[in-house]
């Protein structure tokens, strides 16, 4: 899809350096999927403590414990 954005500049050539992009297409898509996994693991932390992670391998995989 084309889009046209007022981008800075500068603000855009530093992001490119910085991450080794070559591309400001891929460095705004970077961008963006990275702007999505951080709102995704923020909205996970609001879980943090309710759910009970308490697994135990050995029997998910049917295996006997030894005394």
């Amino acid at each position: 899809m084309r889009t046209t954005l007022d981008l800075l500049e500068d603000l855009l050539t530093k992001a490119m350096k910085t991450t080794k992009i070559e591309t400001k297409t891929k460095v705004i898509i970077t961008a963006l999927e990275e702007l999505i996994r951080k709102v995704r693991i923020s909205e996970l932390k609001t879980f943090k403590g309710s759910i009970d992670l308490n697994i135990n391998t050995d029997e998910l995989r049917g295996r006997k414990c030894r005394p």
